[in-house]
């Protein structure tokens, strides 16, 4: 009876969004079309920009066929969303979008975070709790409707169920929430306003069993460990090498400051000796500069011996020779 039935149908995306929609949200041809991948058609027509009626028309229709899917409780579905994208296609959708395109796609996030997975998907990670809170403040800033407001609220009381969601909302639930500005517009709404006051009750508990973040070992205050030093070890490493010391020293003594050595066993000297004497014997031994002790007497003198005198002889004693008789 109509002959060109099929081209009008094709030529009109309304009419194959409304055929979808049947489709998606049939039990027994739901799951087919989800493993058919038959929504990643339909996420262009989410990604379009433009404000013009036309192409808000096709955003709005198709966010029916993803609103068709998730109406019904069934967690394959939303993980086969959650794979897809869904959640930021929606949240654009909610900021830009006319005030219907943006109750159905909140609609659409409610109905994801209500499942288990999707709640878990959404708190996951900051940035994708984040994202969520952002959107739904920046709504709420610009007094929607009544019906926008109740999934709205839902979502957030959805968000508390999760206790690091939980904590975060305690401190970033926005205001307007709480000082009764939306008292005249849920006057006529008793579930709404039923989800803001449970809302409310929600945050004013403390959240329990939510796991702390763990710091890096800088800011938990630990250090590495210290390996405690043998019985009578140094508490310090010992000076460097004295000026003047022997060059044909010991190689022990060199090796102590060149390198930390081992640590002396119990008994002895809580810290280094001094260095070997300046002028000391080119070949003292090393003992003398470990362990402090009255410097031997043939060492040589603690202080150096005066030069020889003007004019005395350059091979004879230090003392002058006598003086010649003039003529």
């Amino acid at each position: 009876m109509f002959p060109d039935l099929a081209p009008l149908m094709w030529h009109s995306f309304g009419t194959m969004f409304v055929l979808l929609q049947s489709v998606a949200s049939h039990p027994e041809t739901r799951i087919p079309f989800l493993k058919a991948e038959f929504t990643e058609y339909l996420y262009p027509f989410l990604n379009t920009t433009s404000n013009a009626r036309s192409f808000e028309y096709l955003r709005l229709t198709a966010l029916g066929v993803f609103g068709a899917l998730v109406k019904v409780d069934d967690t394959e579905v939303v993980n086969t969303l959650l794979d897809g994208h869904i959640i930021p296609l929606c949240l654009r959708i909610m900021e830009t979008g006319s005030e219907l395109s943006k109750t159905v796609a909140t609609f659409i996030v409610q109905k994801i975070i209500l499942d288990e997975a999707g709640l878990q998907y959404i708190c996951a990670t900051p940035e994708r709790f984040f994202g969520i809170a952002i959107v739904l403040a920046r709504m709420v800033a610009e007094q929607p409707s009544t019906r926008l407001l109740k999934h709205i609220v839902r979502c957030y009381l959805r968000l508390t169920d999760d206790p690091r969601a939980h904590i975060a909302l305690q401190t970033h639930l926005p205001e307007a929430l709480r000082d009764g500005t939306f008292d005249n517009g849920l006057r006529d709404d008793a579930v709404a306003r039923h989800y803001r006051q449970q809302l409310l009750d929600n945050l004013a508990v403390p959240a329990g069993g939510a796991p702390p973040a763990v710091p890096g070992s800088a800011a938990a205050g630990v250090t590495q460990p210290v390996p405690a030093p043998a019985a009578g070890g140094a508490p310090h490493p010992g000076p460097g090498s004295v000026a003047g010391a022997s060059p044909e020293g010991s190689s022990q003594e060199g090796l102590s400051h060149a390198h930390p050595g081992p640590a002396p066993s119990a008994g002895a000297a809580p810290h280094p000796g001094p260095g070997p004497v300046v002028g000391g014997s080119p070949g003292g031994s090393s003992p003398s500069s470990a362990h402090p002790g009255p410097a031997p007497t043939e060492v040589g003198a603690p202080h150096p011996a005066p030069g020889p005198v003007a004019g005395g002889r350059p091979g004879g004693s230090s003392q002058a020779g006598p003086r010649r008789r003039r003529r």
